[in-house]
């Protein structure tokens, strides 16, 4: 046999070896990720439902039926329903009126308009919270200063079961309006060309083309906006507690505080109770929407109706929403940040920076909670950026069932209200970790850990869509030569994908650095995050620290936002909820 029909033979050989190679090093990921989604995300939830439901007496239905057939239960549970349903009415009229504005309409300054619009989704709760209630408080700068504001000594109105409603709502309308506006641009525009042009006036085209066409969009969006409301922490506690309010995620709370540990099976039940309600308004709106999912196949391109006449008083009232909904309670968050004493005028005798400062240098909880919180969310990031285009990938290009298992698993995660997921993390870290002998319980470890468990499906959003618009060509080919799974991502798959990653990195680091829905439950007097100081300073009587705690929040917050809009135009598109 001759040398050249022996190398010729080879080649094949090395070929197949290189393949055999590579699948073996992508079996060895797929075993990573899954070792990591079933320890952060689906052992802590099935242990959840163990402790629900089964005791060290065993499973005890008497127990079951004591717990949930309790009056502060029943009484929670049904202020839970009925206050997230009326939340997300009104949640959903503002959102689909928003986005029908926006994609509808030629109206002026749309861009502008939806960043503000969208801003309040991306503050944390217990900071909008606190901004509506020195909004309207007798002592707020802001109104007093117009002669609007409470005499002193009358009930504040927002601590109420109806303040929480409209806080909800106005919370969750971002949600609605960015499903709606999604939905919009599928809408051909030969259908409303069509419509117009046998005399039907822009409100009859919008009832009877467009709605009809964008009810699944419209669907989703409540049914987003139901979930955030039940799992929304930092507005119920914050409105809810002073009022006496109770709901189940405050009872929880309240309960865990009071007995600690020991409450911790019945704790359990009631978060699964929650996850119930969740997981149940989100099927039943799941199935609203394919009922309402009038599809049309072709592409379509914009419609606009002209606003005309009516161009002014609408644009002003779209924005006169802004300066209620947006300009008013932070500038009396503002306001209270900027005063000496909390109920003092906002003048230049008052004015002062202290307070910022001592946030900043001087106060030592604080600034130690900041510090914790960003080195936390900064690993968080620098975990959950690789593992989402390591697991995108699979669900990109390779499919199968144990990718598809991994990504259910995160959006349950990320989808059940915070509060459970901080639970479960208790009850699956407080005993101690096998052959490590320690307990992560009260440590900064466990608040990393539900971190990762809950913002994994969030880092993967914007993730799958960088993959979708990237050529699987060139991965293919890399993959004839020889390069392994981990050279393919790290030389081929993120440069192209940088753009997306980098998106995902500011979506995560903005949601964990100010988060408290997960993390309320899980600190302690050895591991503080900056999301529930607001709480803890708010009920200490320290408002305008808590104020300019809150501002500064809002800074990050918006600096991130407007950081991100230097490369949306690389991104797919909806991505950036706040780019238009």
């Amino acid at each position: 046999m001759s040398l050249s029909t022996a190398i010729s033979g080879e080649r094949p050989f090395r070929a197949l070896s290189s393949v055999s190679r590579a699948l073996k090093h992508e079996r060895t990921l797929m075993l990573l990720l899954a070792l990591f989604v079933g320890l952060l995300s689906i052992l802590p939830l099935a242990r959840l439902v163990y402790a629900a439901l089964v005791t060290n007496t065993g499973f005890d239905l008497a127990r079951i039926s004591d717990v949930l057939g309790g009056r502060r239960v029943m009484e929670a549970t049904i202020n839970t329903i009925w206050i997230s349903l009326a939340a997300t009415a009104l949640a959903t009229i503002a959102g689909t009126l928003a986005a029908l504005l926006v994609g509808a309409s030629d109206m002026k300054g749309r861009t502008a308009w939806v960043f503000g619009f969208v801003l309040p989704l991306m503050i944390p709760p217990q900071v909008i919270a606190l901004a509506w209630i020195q909004a309207f408080s007798p002592a707020s700068p802001v109104m007093s200063f117009f002669g609007l504001s409470l005499e002193p000594g009358m009930r504040h109105p927002l601590y109420s079961s109806g303040g929480i409603v409209l806080l909800l709502g106005i919370y969750n309308a971002p949600l609605v309006f960015l499903s709606v506006r999604a939905n919009l641009r599928r809408v051909p525009a030969a259908l409303v060309e069509a419509a117009r042009a046998v005399g039907a006036s822009p409100a009859r085209a919008t009832l009877g083309v467009i709605l009809p066409l964008i009810r699944g969009g419209i669907f989703a969006g409540a049914a987003l906006a139901f979930v955030s409301s039940i799992g929304n922490f930092g507005i119920q506690a914050m409105l809810g507690i002073p009022a006496r309010v109770s709901t189940l995620i405050t009872l929880i709370y309240r309960r865990l505080n009071s007995y600690g540990p020991s409450a911790l099976n019945d704790m359990a039940l009631l978060a699964l109770l929650l996850a119930v309600l969740t997981i149940g308004g989100m099927a039943i709106a799941g199935w609203l929407s394919r009922m309402g999912d009038q599809r049309v196949d072709g592409a379509s391109k914009p419609f606009q109706f002209p606003l005309g006449r009516w161009c002014l008083p609408i644009t002003g009232l779209a924005w006169g929403y802004l300066l209620f909904a947006l300009a008013l309670p932070l500038s009396a968050l503002a306001g209270s940040a900027l005063v000496r004493g909390y109920g003092q005028p906002l003048n230049l005798e008052t004015l002062t920076f202290e307070n910022f400062s001592n946030a900043l240098f001087h106060h030592e909880g604080i600034r130690e909670a900041f510090f914790t919180s960003l080195w936390l969310t900064g690993l968080a990031v620098a975990v959950l950026v690789p593992v989402s285009v390591a697991l995108g990938y699979f669900l990109s290009w390779r499919k199968g069932a144990t990718p598809r298992m991994l990504y259910l698993s995160s959006q349950l995660a990320y989808a059940l209200p915070g509060i459970i997921i901080g639970v479960a993390m208790i009850l699956f870290f407080l005993r101690p970790i096998p052959l490590l002998g320690t307990s992560l319980y009260g440590t900064v470890w466990v608040i990393l850990a539900a971190y990762m468990s809950n913002f994994l499906a969030l880092a993967l959003q914007p993730v799958l869509g960088g993959f979708s618009q990237i050529d699987r060509s060139l991965d293919e080919a890399a993959q004839v030569t020889g390069a392994g799974i981990f050279r393919r991502l790290k030389d081929i798959i993120l440069p192209v994908l940088a753009p997306a990653a980098a998106a995902s990195a500011i979506l995560v680091f903005m949601t964990a650095i100010n988060e408290i829905q997960t993390s309320v439950l899980l600190v302690s007097s050895r591991a503080q995050t900056i999301g529930p100081m607001i709480i803890f300073l708010e009920e200490a009587g320290s408002s305008t620290l808590a104020a300019a705690v809150g501002c500064l929040m809002v800074i990050v917050i918006l600096s991130l936002m407007l950081i991100s809009l230097t490369f949306a135009k690389r991104l797919p598109q909806g991505v950036l909820p706040w780019h238009d």
